[in-house]
Order: structure tokens, then sequence, then C-alpha cells
């Protein structure tokens, strides 16, 4: 849990840092302006980052009356673990996936697509379930929220870079920010914010196959439904922002990744994840 705590510190201080950076580019009112965008991503970041992932999903809160083997499933479990109730949420996205998301057990949510619902069975869910609390318990949620808060904060840092290059004004030349600067770090600030995420996410997601495994008891519901999450992931498409990918229980843009994406996939490969499991 500190380990964790110690990480998402960095990765906030980070954010603020890399923000007044840029910002100085614009001269010396640039870092004061970087300064109050890092402030105001970095509290976003830890109060509203689970809405944001929650609205990129297009979630709307489970009714235990439509949806009572889900909310069955989740006490049970968090019964067993001795964990709270989390918030249920379901997506309309017909790609099967899932995802936890919150600062802490207190304050977590889970969240499934309906296509998840029509591709597993309630013993395979159960087994992507127990997956997600396991990143609630373990306070993985936190990091991976503020991981896209920091991808998006980058990649808004990034944008307004490149519009500063092309539409530099007028003004002293020394105030006038390089435009061969600025264009660098609109070309590498997204690249940066791949590599964030990227070494976030895979070792959290092999610990918490682990302890998801261990709730149940055995590795091999959860086997296979990720074996089917992966083939129906690059099968269906996904429409969310690739900042919020790391979320997801496997990665929903699969199937439209482009050439050298391995590079910085967010997500350990499925066969990896599969033979861990089923060695359990």
């Amino acid at each position: 849990m500190f380990k964790n705590t110690m990480k998402t510190v960095v990765l906030l201080a980070g954010l603020g840092g890399l923000m007044v950076a840029i910002g100085s580019l614009f001269g010396r009112g640039g870092a004061l302006i970087g300064l109050l965008l890092g402030l105001g991503v970095v509290g976003f970041s830890y109060w509203k980052s689970d809405t944001l992932a929650i609205r990129a999903a297009r979630a709307e809160p489970a009714d235990e009356r439509r949806f009572p083997e889900y909310h069955a499933a989740v006490r049970e479990l968090t019964e067993r673990a001795g964990m709270p109730m989390p918030r249920l949420y379901i997506s309309p996205e017909t790609q099967p996936n899932a995802f936890a998301t919150g600062r802490n057990p207190q304050h977590a949510a889970v969240a499934i697509t309906y296509g998840l619902t029509q591709v597993c069975d309630w013993s395979e869910i159960r087994g992507v379930l127990a997956h997600e609390l396991a990143h609630i318990r373990n306070r993985d949620i936190l990091i991976g929220s503020v991981a896209a808060a920091v991808a998006t904060g980058i990649s808004f840092v990034a944008n307004i870079a490149m519009w500063g290059a092309m539409f530099g004004g007028s003004g002293d030349d020394e105030e006038r920010p390089n435009p061969i600067v600025l264009i660098a770090t609109a070309m590498l600030a997204p690249i940066a914010a791949s590599l964030i995420q990227m070494a976030i996410s895979r070792s959290r997601e092999f610990e918490a196959d682990r302890a998801g495994a261990a709730m149940l008891g055995t590795g091999e519901p959860r086997a296979r439904a990720l074996q089917k999450l992966d083939a129906a992931a690059a099968r269906v498409p996904m429409h969310v922002a690739p900042s919020q990918a790391s979320h997801f229980i496997v990665n929903p843009l699969t199937g439209r990744q482009a050439r050298f994406s391995n590079l910085f996939r967010t997500h350990p490969s499925t066969e990896e994840r599969v033979a861990r499991l089923r060695q359990l």
C-alpha cells in the first residue's frame, strides 16, 4: 500500500513539474499558467478521475433488479475479501470488457460492459470481477486513474504547444517560444504519456490476476474469460480515449492498434497471463 501511495505522489509531482516546464517555453507568464494548469489537473486526478473513466465508457449505474447476478457476485466476493461494496456500473459497449476506478476502497466503482454478459458465463464473469476487486484492494485504481489523467494532461499540453508553434504571434523575439522546440514537445509528449502508462499497468495486471485467482480459489475461470475477451477485443471495436485504455481488463483498442504498437502496450500479453493463471 505504501509503495502504491509513493507511486501516486511521484506521478502527481511529475505532472505538475511537466506542466511548469512546458509552460516556461512560452515565456515568464507561461510557467505560472503551467503551474496553475498542473495544480488543476492534479486536483482533478485525485478527486474526479473515476468520474472521467465512467463517462468515457458511457457507463450507467447497474440496477439490481435488471442485473441481480452482477450484484450477487460482487457482494459475495467483497464479503469474502472483507471489502466495502463498490458502486456498480454497466456500459452499453458491445465489446466484452471491465474496469475498476476510484481513489480508495471506500470510494470505488466497478464497471462491466453489456458485451461481457453476452460472451462470458457467470463463473467467468466472477473471475473478471475478482480481478477488478483485487485492483481495488491493492489500491491500484488510484494509480491507474492518475496515470490516465497524466496522459490526458500531457496530450492537452502537447496540443497547446503545437498550436503555439503554428501561431506564435508577434512580440519580443526573446519572449517568443522556439517553434522547433514546441513541435518537438508536441510530438514527444504523447509518447512519454504512453510510456508512463505502460510502466505502471503491466506489473499491476499480473498482481491483480494472482490476487483475484486467490480470492476465487482458482485461476481457471479468469483464464477462460481472458481468452474470450482478447479474441473479442480484436473483432469488436470500443470507442474510448487511448488515455483510458489502461483501466480495462484487456486493451479495448486491440482491434485498431498500429504497427509497432507492442512497444507501447499497456497490458501484458494474454497468453502470458493465461499461462500464469493456470500455473497457480
